[in-house]
């Protein structure tokens, strides 16, 4: 495997390929170098490794898999693909929709965990259905939620420029970027999912514009007020969260509107990305533009005259979404370091490294001063929600990190409150770390930016 490749699937969800070609090329190397149990051990700890990255890659969470239970042919996949009897199926779902019953949004100075989310998920997964079978769902949310490679177009290197004509979300940054023939046309400043309904990451596609769109809630906690559960409510009314467009990109995510501007830059939604009513019917002229068939401001105005009526408007051809999470990203000649908001242990000195390798910046050749600066950087960034570090402190001098127990700094405390969802980001958003080797390298800097004001 390439150090391109093993970079990308260390910090994106492309499925659990890498999980289960490292376990069986550990086994076959426990089996060719010795008989004493101790390469066995080291196998295992590979394989958990694997197994523990994946899982927090994908960000599968108990709510996640609760959304994916609505989904066609989901279950029927339990059954046939992952031989699931009726009743491990049933005690499956019941085990996801009681985690959805203890969340609400409530509490808006709420600062939970991400990786106790996914943790807690992990653990009565597998103690329902074991650690194969768990193995094997895990596979399978990868290919049906995290979406996985379209075509092979998921960038294989970090920071990848697309030469093509797509859509870039990066979640980590808060930031859509549109383009065409490999030009930055757009940016648009966006909310991202809570931690317990992360946004996934892969290739998606955006096929069909929803105008006006109809919402019916879910018989689910933080469903409160003026609505009901299992009600619909009206397209174009103030109740509904959805705004004015949704686009869907794939189960169970939408790009859509309705947020307010408080919003960007933050927690916002339930696995979406989220927009202002004004920037979702900007960000669809801009869509209709790259699938060919552009529609002027005017028509796209023109459905709110009947904002009752709920229309769809298929697009003249797909358009490629593209679904990162990357927390370092060069450019203007800065490394940005930005805070793990999913704790998923990325902001680490070899990470940044490879970053730094891509654009022919070696670490080592960096100042003094532009070492301490980076990590600095790295371990303010690598900060979970209650001040801990995600994968332990990363040391000044050299490329590692303080590895300790299960990746998890000491002195880490069970802080998880039941029965709310994260709500806001904690401390700095991003760092912006000056490096004099990647002047004029680099993913493009914010065009025509659109920050919802």
């Amino acid at each position: 495997m390439n150090k391109s490749k093993k970079y990308s699937t260390s910090v994106r969800a492309i499925g659990l390929a890498l999980c289960i070609v490292l376990g069986l090329l550990a086994g076959c190397d426990n089996q060719n170098r010795t008989q004493n149990g101790s390469a066995d051990k080291q196998a295992d700890t590979v394989k958990q490794k694997a197994s523990t990255d994946n899982i927090r890659n994908i960000g599968l969470t108990l709510p996640v898999l609760d959304a994916l239970f609505f989904e066609d042919g989901f279950k029927a996949d339990l059954k046939s693909r992952l031989q699931l009897t009726d009743q491990q199926i049933l005690q499956l779902k019941t085990a996801a929709s009681a985690s959805v019953a203890d969340l609400s949004e409530d509490g808006i100075d709420y600062l939970g965990s991400a990786r106790e989310a996914t943790r807690r998920s992990d653990e009565q997964i597998r103690t329902i259905l074991g650690q194969e079978k768990a193995d094997q769902l895990y596979q399978l949310v990868a290919e049906r939620y995290a979406g996985g490679d379209v075509e092979g177009l998921f960038p294989t290197q970090p920071n990848a420029v697309p030469s093509d004509t797509r859509v870039v979300v990066n979640a980590p940054a808060f930031r859509m970027d549109v383009f065409q023939n490999g030009k930055l046309l757009k940016t648009y400043r966006v909310g991202i999912g809570y931690p317990e309904f992360p946004l996934p990451t892969g290739m998606r596609r955006a096929e069909n514009i929803i105008f006006n769109p109809t919402w019916t809630p879910p018989d689910e906690p933080w469903v409160k007020g003026k609505v009901q559960a299992g009600k619909k409510v009206a397209a174009g009314s103030e109740l509904n969260p959805l705004g004015p467009i949704k686009i869907p990109i794939g189960m169970p995510s939408l790009i859509h509107g309705g947020k307010e501007v408080s919003k960007l830059g933050n927690f916002a939604s339930h696995g979406c990305v989220g927009l202002t009513d004004g920037q979702v019917q900007d960000f669809t002229g801009m869509l209709t533009q790259l699938a060919g068939k552009p529609m002027s401001m005017d028509s796209i105005l023109g459905f709110e005259k009947s904002k009752r009526k709920t229309q769809s408007v298929k697009l003249e051809k797909p358009v490629l979404i593209e679904l990162r999470y990357e927390t370092i990203v060069a450019g203007g000649g800065s490394l940005h370091i930005y805070r793990d908001v999913y704790e998923r242990g990325t902001n680490t000195l070899e990470n940044a490294t490879q970053v730094l390798k891509v654009y022919g910046v070696g670490y080592q050749s960096l100042s003094p001063q532009e070492k301490e600066a980076l990590t600095n950087a790295l371990n303010e960034m690598n900060l979970d929600s209650q001040g801990n570090p995600i994968v332990g402190n990363i040391e000044a001098a050299g490329d590692t990190t303080i590895k300790t127990k299960d990746g998890v700094a000491p002195g880490k405390v069970e802080r998880a409150k039941k029965g709310k969802v994260t709500r806001a980001v904690a401390g700095r958003k991003e760092i912006a770390v000056p490096v004099a080797g990647l002047q004029g390298k680099g993913y493009p800097g914010p065009v025509n930016l659109d920050e919802g004001k």
